[in-house]
């Protein structure tokens, strides 16, 4: 600093020197963009690319340095490319290569670095996604090239179709010596797209039913069955079921403008165990019904001083329930603000169809409403938990640990098989982050559990 002081006193040029060098040594010149163009590197994801875009950097005030302009690498890569609607899905802007050097001799010092910036959402969703990196990086030599740094966020689909992402602006914040930030602009927005997510509407609740006339009958004996709820004017298919397996007891037919139906199904197999219907040409949890419970009563004539004896397992409901309906979050102080934590009252789910589908319990939130107004309801966060009694078919998945928000998001579920059901207990550590300055009083928002 000494020498510094000693080459402004001198002449105006020299100063203009020593300004570059205390530039240099605040660690602000590694942040300043060059021109070359940089080859995309070889280990890049199939999935997304890396991309080439016109940088605008200004350097801080300090540094007595003009805007430049240059050529940024950067490569957006996702956790999850094929998301349903109210997926979180985590994204990562990774600047490859940049395209400046250190302009100075002075060395800049390792974990100095700081950035953080935008992604931009387009296609199916408009927004963009902030992203923030770690205080890291190795020393830079003087006159020495720049090391690549990554910044990672999350953002919640809210809509179906192809989303694209291309990366923003972003800024470095450095700490050496003196707190500075050079913010980088995309000249020419948006940036070439480097990332495709191809998101899927959640699937919603599946009303088709189902029932029987009667729930048992001879070998050859004809059962009346009865259908709801199914799209009208669809091809359906009534079948037999031996346990998981489905037998050659079927027909297939129209329903009416309604979605209704009534058919009468021939069932021979004395192995029936149920009765099922679905749209299409194989059974589909989404668009089927059943089983509904159907035994053929076995008419073979019994040896001399014999007894059949028959049982019946009746298929129940799905359901779920909840310890209570009210969460008390931790205080935060007004004007340092942060996270507000608590535990979601437990919920129960009891699956006693024993039937193939799965099941996929999510939730979505209210903006927080209180004296200062209103808290976002995507300040909501939680990190699920779920368990599995043993015993049970299935075995539960937890959702993944990110926003809730109003959009909504996945709490836990478990997948489709052969023969599902169980009994399952959900939790989840909530998190609310409170602006710093938000006004004091009580905030509530409401969560809503959705079963499917």
């Amino acid at each position: 600093m000494a020498s510094a002081t000693r080459n402004a006193s001198r002449r105006p040029a020299v100063r203009r020197t020593g300004a570059r060098r205390w530039t240099a040594a605040l660690g602000t010149a590694a942040l300043l963009a060059g021109t070359a163009a940089l080859a995309a590197p070889a280990t890049a994801l199939a999935s997304s690319v890396p991309v080439d875009f016109l940088t605008r950097c200004i350097p801080p005030d300090i540094a007595g340095l003009p805007p430049i302009e240059g050529t940024t690498t950067a490569q957006i890569t996702v956790d999850n490319a094929s998301p349903k609607v109210g997926d979180t899905v985590k994204v990562t802007y990774k600047v490859t290569r940049p395209a400046a050097s250190n302009p100075v001799d002075l060395a800049l010092p390792a974990d100095i670095m700081t950035p953080s910036g935008k992604v931009a959402i387009g296609g199916a969703q408009s927004g963009s996604v902030t992203v923030t990196g770690p205080k890291k990086n190795p020393p830079v030599p003087g006159k020495g090239a720049f090391p690549p740094f990554e910044m990672t966020g999350t953002f919640t689909v809210t809509a179906p179709g192809s989303i694209t992402l291309s990366p923003g602006d972003y800024n470095i914040h450095t700490s050496y010596i003196m707190e500075l930030d050079t913010p980088c602009s995309v000249k020419n927005p948006p940036a070439p797209v480097s990332q495709t997510v191809t998101a899927e509407e959640q699937p919603g609740a599946n009303e088709r039913a189902i029932s029987l006339a009667t729930a048992s009958g001879k070998p050859g004996d004809r059962v009346t069955v009865t259908g709801s709820e199914f799209t009208p004017l669809s091809d359906v298919t009534v079948a037999g079921r031996a346990g998981t397996a489905e037998t050659a007891d079927r027909m297939t037919f129209t329903t009416d403008a309604t979605g209704g139906f009534t058919a009468r199904l021939k069932v021979n197999d004395k192995a029936t165990t149920g009765i099922v219907a679905y749209e299409g040409a194989a059974w589909s949890a989404d668009k089927g019904a059943g089983p509904a419970a159907y035994t053929v009563v076995d008419d073979t004539p019994l040896p001399e001083n014999s007894q059949r004896l028959n049982a019946t397992v009746a298929a129940g409901t799905l359901s779920m329930t909840q310890a209570g309906d009210t969460v008390q979050l931790s205080a935060v102080d007004f004007g340092t603000g942060g996270a507000a934590n608590g535990d979601l009252q437990r919920v129960t789910v009891k699956d006693f169809r024993g039937g193939p589908a799965g099941w996929s319990l999510t939730g979505k939130v209210t903006d927080f409403t209180g004296p200062g107004g209103k808290i976002d309801a995507g300040k909501l966060s939680w990190t699920p938990a779920c368990a599995t009694k043993q015993g049970s078919p299935s075995t539960c998945v937890p959702g993944s640990t990110g926003p809730v928000g109003g959009g909504g998001a996945t709490l836990a579920s478990t997948p489709n098989g052969a023969l599902t059901g169980g009994e399952f207990t959900v939790d989840a550590k909530v998190s609310l982050d409170v602006p710093a300055f938000t006004a004091p009083g009580a905030y509530s928002g409401v969560l809503t559990l959705t079963l499917t």
